[in-house]
């Protein structure tokens, strides 16, 4: 691969070799430097594009506590609470154009990417592009297709990747990992999640927009980045995009890559080869359900079908359910017992022949799993979590293996790397693929509108393709404004 000039593949590769460099210095550098010292040459250049909200933490999280040199900041409003970010990192430059940031900043070495959704995929591409490693909030991206090529690229540069679905990095999975391959739940044939998302306004018409309202400091356009240009609209930045599919990806978006995660993981699911849903259908008229196709549902309900795997045995079904909606408690755990989480909340059972294991949802909650067998026998982990670093590590794991280089036990050793992130999350997409389906519509002969997509959805993982509704094919991906592509 050519080297672009924005890359410095001299200093990104002393600090690989830091390690084996170390050894010939006669006096140790903890002795000339303190203890805990680390020398300029072996901290690794970070950047953050999204330096607010969850960016604030993932940018600390990842200088771990000023190990590493944070040198540029990209946000598009620093009025916000980006402002946390300034305050931690006051030597970074600040930039509002991530763009603009990835070219003049020429030694950046990784960069953590925590905008709304619908950047993730154009601003990790950018910078993978430049040989710059990765970290991408989840979802990895906005749809399907911008998935499969961050999983794609991410080897063919030889970057080293992690999404940040930090409860990944949580040890006490291996405890669910553990009661799976104990084969105790024999068979696995069903999995069930479900969460109270959204937690957020969503369900009902896209905001008009308001120009004279938008705050002096946001730079409206690049928040828009590859969505449509649209006058400025009250009520998206800095969170309630998350409702509207060019922004957001909806309740499955904000969690499901958390609670997904625990079966696609320890079941070692695949693509789904099917997909279908219903949603929460609400009336403000008489016998005139509402439309609003542009955004998320209140309330929805998937199924999504999976090959049998060398761990599940036979062929998984798994349900979602998002808006509140949760299964019926197994009559194998007790009434006064939560399934899932604390209030039931959000959780996953995963259901076998001869038990069921219950966890809460996979972030920075206390995962709370909980194996109940049909002959009395129960072993349940811990209530609390004592958390040595902050979210497990998560991002202070992919730090390492950025320095250690693509390829190392480290790159390997990390949870979410793109090699297992992007499949997982193009699972996790198929739902909203489906919902976005199921309210096609069409007048018919009789002037009647017609649903057309309420149906199962058979799905070619491989070639990102539904095979019976042609249609349905245009969720797969999308098309980015000019100026901010792929």
């Amino acid at each position: 691969m050519k080297k672009t000039k924005n890359n410095n593949p001299s200093r990104r590769e002393f600090i690989k070799n830091a390690a084996i460099a170390s050894s010939i210095f006669i006096v140790p550098r903890h002795v000339l430097g303190g203890v805990g010292f680390t020398a300029p040459s072996d901290q690794l250049n970070l950047a953050a594009i999204g330096a607010g909200g969850k960016g604030s933490s993932d940018i600390m999280n990842a200088s771990v506590k000023g190990r590493e040199r944070v040198i540029a900041l990209c946000d598009v409003d620093f009025s916000g609470s980006a402002k946390t970010s300034v305050g931690n990192f006051p030597k970074a430059k600040l930039y509002a154009d991530y763009r603009e940031m990835l070219d003049k900043e020429k030694d950046i070495d990784a960069v953590t990417i925590s905008t709304p959704d619908h950047v993730h995929g154009p601003a990790a591409a950018m910078a993978m592009q430049k040989g710059i490693h990765v970290y991408v909030q989840k979802p990895l991206t906005h749809n399907i297709q911008e998935a499969r090529i961050l999983t794609e690229m991410a080897r063919k540069q030889k970057v080293v990747t992690q999404m940040g679905n930090q409860g990944g990095s949580n040890e006490y999975l291996n405890l669910v990992q553990k009661w799976v391959d104990s084969g105790k739940l024999g068979k696995i044939s069903k999995v069930q999640v479900w969460t109270n998302r959204p937690v957020w306004p969503q369900g009902f018409a896209f905001p008009q927009p308001e120009p004279s309202k938008k705050p002096n400091d946001l730079n409206w356009n690049l928040w828009l980045g590859p969505a449509p240009e649209i006058p400025y609209t009250p009520n998206l930045h800095p969170f309630n995009w998350r409702g509207w599919w060019d922004y957001g990806t909806g309740a499955l978006g904000d969690v499901g890559c958390h609670l997904i995660d625990i079966p696609f993981r320890t079941l070692g699911l695949h693509y789904p080869k099917s997909a279908e849903c219903s949603v929460g259908t609400v009336f403000t008229r008489m016998w005139t359900p509402d439309y609003h196709p542009e955004g998320c549902p209140a309330s929805s309900f998937i199924t999504l079908h999976f090959d049998a795997t060398d761990k599940s045995k036979s062929p998984i079904e798994m349900t979602w359910s998002d808006g509140g909606i949760r299964p019926s408690h197994p009559d194998i755990i007790p009434a006064d017992h939560d399934i899932g989480g604390r209030d039931s909340a959000n959780g996953v059972l995963i259901i076998g022949e001869k038990g069921i294991i219950s966890t809460n949802i996979n972030d920075s909650s206390p995962l709370m799993p909980k194996l109940y067998l049909n002959d009395g026998t129960t072993e349940f982990g811990p209530e609390t979590e004592e958390n040595i670093e902050p979210e497990y590590g998560h991002q202070r794991k992919w730090v390492d293996a950025c320095k250690a280089g693509f390829g190392s036990a480290e790159h390997k050793a990390l949870t979410s790397s793109f090699d297992y992130a992007g499949p997982m999350t193009e699972t996790v997409l198929m739902g909203n693929l489906a919902i976005r389906s199921y309210m096609l519509r069409r007048e018919n002969s009789k002037g009647q509108m017609e649903f057309y997509g309420r149906k199962k959805l058979l799905w070619d993982g491989e070639n990102m393709l539904i095979t019976n509704l042609e249609e349905a094919n245009q969720f797969v991906g999308r098309e980015h404004r000019e100026g901010f592509g792929m």
